[in-house]
């Protein structure tokens, strides 16, 4: 009896430092510093997202290159969070009903991962997106292993730590090019609507590169005079821009026929 008491109170300390490299322990002096993760938020900007294998809802490889071709809006939540993972998700969402309105249904994509990569399955994705309401096809709900979800989070800046309520983390909100690349970084659980779309706009209909002429003219002409409305909150063409300019024509018109005629009678 002894001896097995003995054996245990020898493998207690093996067992401890096992368990401390497989689960990461926030220590007093690791307490998370928004003001160092910003900055590193702020440094991915241009940096490339990599070519990660994730899973889907369903459980079936999802290809993070297959994003590429259009922008897409990237968040990290874990689905344990009850506050404001829940919010950044249900802001998401009411911007992208509003930023599709304006750009169109297939103009971007949206990709919600879960970062608490032991926690956050399949199963577990599946059923957050239904409690956030979030059934559009065009927006996918990912999970990964350990190592997929720590590249993912150094490519996008994103930081968190543990701590005894889950996790401590920024509110980001990550916009990424056609490319891949990340774009503008957005920061908050309540950001304004322009802060969303104007970034997807410009990725948009900025983007010419596989557009003819005539499409480049009619998106160029989309990206200057598709203005937010603060009145509605949505996003509408304002003909005001063609009405100032045709204003503008005709008074020029005037001008002229006037320099004109009198060039003519001074004859």
């Amino acid at each position: 009896m002894g001896r097995a008491v003995l054996n245990r109170l020898l493998l207690a300390p093996c067992v401890y430092v096992a368990l401390l490299q497989a689960v990461p322990v926030l220590k007093a002096d690791d307490a998370f510093d928004r003001d160092a993760a910003l900055s590193v938020s702020q440094a991915a900007i241009g940096e490339a997202i990599g070519a990660y294998t994730l899973r889907d809802t369903d459980g079936q490889p999802f290809q993070m290159q297959s994003l590429s071709g259009r922008p897409y809006v990237l968040s990290m939540i874990y689905t344990s969070c009850h506050h404001v993972c829940p919010l950044i998700t249900r802001r998401i969402a009411s911007n992208v009903e509003i930023a599709r309105e304006a750009l169109g249904d297939e103009a971007f994509a949206v990709v919600t991962v879960g970062f608490d990569w032991r926690v956050d399955t399949p199963e577990r994705m599946r059923l957050y997106r239904r409690n956030m309401g979030a059934a559009n096809a065009a927006w996918h709900f990912l999970s990964g292993d350990d190592g997929s979800i720590r590249s993912l989070t150094e490519d996008t800046g994103f930081q968190f730590t543990a701590s005894s309520g889950g996790f401590e983390h920024l509110s980001q909100t990550t916009i990424v090019d056609a490319n891949g690349r990340i774009y503008r970084q957005i920061y908050g659980d309540d950001f304004k609507t322009q802060a969303f779309v104007e970034p997807l706009k410009e990725l948009v209909l900025g983007n010419h590169q596989a557009s003819g002429f005539v499409q480049s003219w009619i998106d160029t002409v989309k990206l200057f005079c598709t203005v937010y409305d603060p009145n509605s909150g949505r996003y509408a063409f304002d003909y005001s821009i063609f009405v100032a300019l045709l204003t503008g024509i005709l008074c020029l018109g005037a001008v002229l026929i006037f320099i004109v005629r009198e060039w003519r009678i001074a004859r």
